[in-house]
């Protein structure tokens, strides 16, 4: 063969490759590229995060109860202190002068009973010997009676018998109202101490109030105030009426705000991870102890009911979880973010959240049934409203060509980037989850390629 023959051939071989390439390449000009994903069986978790701060469930302000200059602080920030130990004192120069004085008092009132209980039973002696004194003039005034009656004696001597029986019994009756009157003063005397003694219970708590204690086991969180400083008895928080801060740490809480799309999803007593930023790597079990049923404002934190302006914006619920353990580490105040586990399912069906879409049922079986075309008359579409549903689209083989069909789905709970399916597809049906540029515009009936290149998987990982 001539060498002018061996190029004509080489030249009818080039041509016909290429020719063949441009169709190839023609044909896959209208196949989209997707990435793919398989309905799975594997267990899933939904979980609601919240961000707050850690807070103990009891703590108070332990405010002045007196009126004065302080004179000492016994403990300063980050103590621990026990139950009853004395945190602060106030001047106490004149509670104390008033327990003095009147202790003074009760002390001359008790007296002054002792006094007269020493006059009762003097009182009671004059009657033992004023009844001495009658009986003896009753015996006198008897024997003169029986004289006289026999004529033996004059009638002056048996007037001055019964006159001084007279006498001795007049005198007996005074002796008897002087002891009940010396009674009387006792019992009235008596009176006086125990109003004496009740002041200075009162004086006593008075002269307590100066000192501050303990309620409880707990750390000092907040010391305001210093030495020399006046406080004064008012409004809880106002200036000059707190003394410290005191939190009951054997019980901590996280405090956060859940958002209002996912608080229909807490309950009581559901699990959660709390992580805070101060101790980064640890987490902290807990559950939940307390469902807000305000809602707060995003921008100032104040419940809608408080809240005067009738913008709409973003609210959150407040979530209170209680930590299963205390632990010394941590602090009142610290960033806190609980991830509360809502729902739990093993082996259910999952797809990647991702390959969820809204479409017209109508309108996607009509595609299916045209390839993906729609119809050059408006007519021969469907007609009745629009009834959009959620689904995804299957991956089917048709004649060769690999074609995307929307089917409807039931959903469950959701994961972190799974969702589980309830019906409408079964374990091993092959979807699409990507891109979102296709998903956001793809058809029934269209031809599609899968590509499940990393650079696709990423790009649409960032989209959704």
């Amino acid at each position: 063969m001539s060498a002018k023959k061996i190029i004509i051939v080489v030249v009818a071989v080039l041509v016909l490759a290429g020719i063949i390439a441009g169709s190839i390449i023609h044909s896959q000009s209208n196949v989209t590229k997707v990435a793919t994903g398989k309905v799975l069986r594997q267990d899933l978790t939904s979980i609601v995060s919240g961000t707050g701060q850690i807070k103990p469930k009891t703590y108070v302000n332990v405010g002045a109860t007196a009126f004065g200059r302080i004179t000492h602080l016994y403990v300063k920030e980050g103590d621990q202190v026990k139950k009853g130990t004395v945190l602060a004192t106030v001047e106490n120069v004149q509670p104390e002068a008033t327990v003095a004085a009147q202790q003074a008092t009760i002390a001359s009132s008790k007296t002054d009973v002792n006094s007269l209980i020493a006059a009762e039973k003097t009182a009671e002696a004059n009657i033992i010997q004023a009844k001495a004194d009658l009986e003896q003039k009753r015996l006198d005034y008897d024997r003169a009676k029986s004289l006289y009656n026999e004529k033996l004696i004059a009638k002056q001597d048996y007037d001055s018998k019964k006159a001084a029986y007279d006498m001795s019994s007049a005198t007996l009756t005074q002796r008897i109202a002087s002891l009940a009157q010396a009674q009387a003063q006792t019992e009235s005397q008596r009176a006086h101490v125990n109003q004496a003694v009740a002041s200075q219970r009162s004086n006593f708590d008075a002269l307590d109030k100066t000192i501050s204690r303990a309620p409880f086991d707990g750390l000092v969180t907040n010391v305001p105030v210093r030495e020399g400083e006046t406080v004064v008895v008012g409004i809880q928080n106002a200036g000059g009426s707190t003394i410290m801060t005191l939190a009951d740490m054997s019980v901590i809480t996280a405090e956060v705000k859940v958002d209002e799309t996912d608080i229909v999803n807490i309950r009581m007593g559901q699990p959660a991870d709390v992580t805070v930023d101060a101790l980064p790597g640890r987490i902290f079990k807990g559950h939940v102890t307390e469902v807000g049923d305000q809602a707060l404002l995003r921008t100032t934190g104040l419940s809608t009911t408080q809240s005067t302006t009738g913008t709409e914006e973003a609210k959150d619920f407040k979530v209170v979880v209680t930590l299963d353990e205390a632990s010394p580490d941590l602090r009142p105040g610290l960033s806190a973010t609980a991830k509360i586990t809502t729902a739990h399912k093993t082996n259910s069906l999952v797809i990647p959240i991702q390959s969820l879409v809204q479409r017209d049922v109508a309108t996607e079986k009509y595609l299916a049934a045209h390839d993906g075309k729609s119809a050059s008359n408006t007519a021969a579409q469907p007609s009745a409203k629009p009834q959009f549903v959620q689904g995804v689209y299957l991956l089917t083989s048709d004649h060769g060509k690999l074609k995307a069909n929307f089917a409807p789905v039931t959903t469950g709970i959701t994961g972190a980037t799974d969702i589980e399916v309830l019906g409408g597809l079964k374990e091993g049906d092959e979807l699409v989850t990507g891109r979102y540029k296709v998903l956001r515009v793809l058809k029934s009936g269209t031809t599609v390629k899968r590509d499940n290149s990393p650079d696709a998987t990423a790009t649409d990982s960032d989209k959704s």
